[in-house]
């Protein structure tokens, strides 16, 4: 078996989608970053969203634009722009040709085109940066700044204006990067990113990342947690870089490193390490919570920050360090498949039985226990999945002191859950959707489709919204009892999540944005 009978997209699909109900719309807040604010948890608070929409007809949609060929970005609104990774298979200027990654950048109101990141490809082989990719990590907004791992394996700030307002920041050399090494770059111009820092993991820290970089930035005071989706080698059957960091912290003014996980997780990658972190709260105190490639949850000491004349500044940190780069402290850790193999793992690739668990979706804490996804991998691993709760107290290994409940899923899930009212909804790749008690962890209702889901529910306006590998989009009620409210077939699969912003809602396929909205 070989991923190359397979598209790369299968590794982005931690994705939700969905799309809304409702009248008059309510404006809620910006969506600056992938799921709820620091928690993750697949929700908005936006009212008054479209009940349905007709693509053909044009009705309640506000605009649509074309991206590329294959997108698995999930967009990001704030400050009066759209944001969403794709791959560069329709150019929209002559002058970029060939296979980029790619993050454009369109007005909010009306969908106008302002700017465009390019990034090459990179090797040395295709397991490095998948063919037709694109750009496939989220970005993070925060005032003018937008944060963003590129195909590349590079933490970037951008210019959330692009090279309208000059090129600012240390970094000069935007139209050197953008081409690949041999070409001569043309000018610059004003539709073109500006790069304000740029931190290369994967030279800096010794990452072999695997099929591509997917990472959803967390920005926490002044620094960025980021998974580095360091991973096994070509063949599937060794880490190249067991010693690498899963988890790094950078100070966001400078892109400098500041710390790093130090548990060792990188031997015991099955596949890649994909998921982003998350950050909750519990008996008051705070922690990162970040699923590694292994399948263990793991929940580590924020860095210590403090505000100085209303901003935030780093403070000195107790945690051990290692020429400079302090080592981030644990506080537990959860596995949620402690049966499974741990060591030499990659002797049970392709084999359906029996295999370690690793986690694609983010862990979501909500109401003081955390909901996570996690099992055998898709193309390499067993099919026994579960939807895990548990209780994130105490120290050490709290597997069994922590586990409120396990529900079982359908082969794989990438799916982030969705926790509202009670209630936990998710998807898996058996091609079917779940509700599921948030404190029982019993079924409430399920719904088989037509094809498998690698995206994420997401529910806002009392509706559940998901979509399809085949492009079927649903809309359910957010209750106890099945009520499907709409069905519709947009124009290809659906890898990325759909998000609500300012009384709009934001729907992705592989080749277009819609952004509808509801209409008298």
């Amino acid at each position: 078996m070989t991923e190359l009978k397979s598209n790369f997209a299968r590794c982005l699909a931690l994705a939700g989608l969905w799309g809304g109900l409702g009248a008059a719309p309510l404006r809620a807040a910006d969506q600056p970053q992938w799921g709820e604010r620091f928690t993750r948890n697949m929700v908005s608070e936006e009212k008054g969203l479209p009940e349905s929409f007709d693509p053909k007809t044009g009705r309640n949609v506000k605009w649509v634009v074309e991206l590329g060929t294959q997108t698995h970005s999930t967009p990001v609104v704030s400050g009066g722009r759209v944001l969403i990774g794709t791959n560069n298979g329709r150019s929209r200027n002559p002058r970029n040709k060939g296979d980029r990654g790619v993050l454009m950048c369109f007005d909010e109101n009306d969908g106008r085109f302002c700017w465009e990141l390019l990034v090459p490809k990179r090797g040395p082989t295709v397991f490095w940066d998948w063919p037709n990719a694109g750009i496939c990590s989220p970005a993070t907004v925060e005032g003018r700044r937008v944060y963003i791992v590129s195909n590349r394996g590079e933490v970037m700030a951008l210019d959330l204006d692009g090279l309208s307002n000059g090129n600012d920041g240390p970094f000069q050399d935007e139209a050197r990067h953008a081409f690949p090494a041999g070409e001569e770059p043309p000018p610059l111009s004003e539709t073109d990113a500006d790069i304000l820092w740029l931190f290369d993991y994967t030279k800096e820290c010794g990452v072999r990342q695997h099929d591509s970089a997917h990472a959803s930035i967390l920005v926490e005071g002044p620094f960025l947690y980021v998974n580095t989706s360091n991973g096994v080698d070509d063949n599937h059957v060794h880490i190249s870089a067991p010693e690498a960091p899963s988890l790094i912290v950078l100070d966001k003014m400078t892109g400098r490193l500041v710390a790093r996980d130090n548990e060792h997780i990188g031997p015991r990658i099955f596949h890649s390490t994909w998921s982003s972190p998350a950050l909750g709260e519990a008996n008051g105190r705070k922690a990162i919570l970040f699923c590694g490639g292994d399948g263990v949850v793991y929940a580590f000491e924020p860095l210590p920050w403090s505000l100085q004349e209303g901003q935030p500044v780093m403070t000195p940190s107790n945690a051990s360090s290692t020429n400079g780069v302090a080592n981030l402290n644990r506080i537990w850790r959860f596995d949620g498949d402690p049966t499974g193999p741990k060591e030499n793992v990659h002797q049970y690739n392709s084999n359906r039985k029996v295999s370690p668990s690793n986690i694609k979706s983010m862990p979501v804490f909500h109401d003081g226990w955390v909901y996570v996804t996690m099992g055998g991998d898709l193309w390499w691993g067993k099919n026994e999945v579960w939807l895990k709760c548990f209780a994130p107290q105490g120290q050490g290994d709290i597997s069994t002191s922590g586990l409120r409940w396990s529900y079982p899923l359908e082969k794989h899930s990438m799916s982030t859950p969705a926790v509202r009212d009670g209630l936990v909804f998710v998807a898996d790749c058996g091609r079917r959707i779940h509700c599921v008690d948030a404190r029982s962890g019993t079924a409430c209702w399920t719904h088989d489709t037509r094809d498998e889901m690698w995206a994420s529910p997401y529910v806002a306006d009392g509706k559940v919204y998901v979509g399809t590998r085949k492009g079927e989009f649903l809309v359910f009620a957010a209750s106890r009892e099945k009520k499907l409210l709409f069905s519709v077939d947009l124009d290809g699969p659906i890898s990325a999540t759909t998000v609500a912003a300012n009384g709009v809602l934001y729907v992705t396929t592989q080749t277009h944005l819609y952004a509808l909205q509801q209409k008298p």
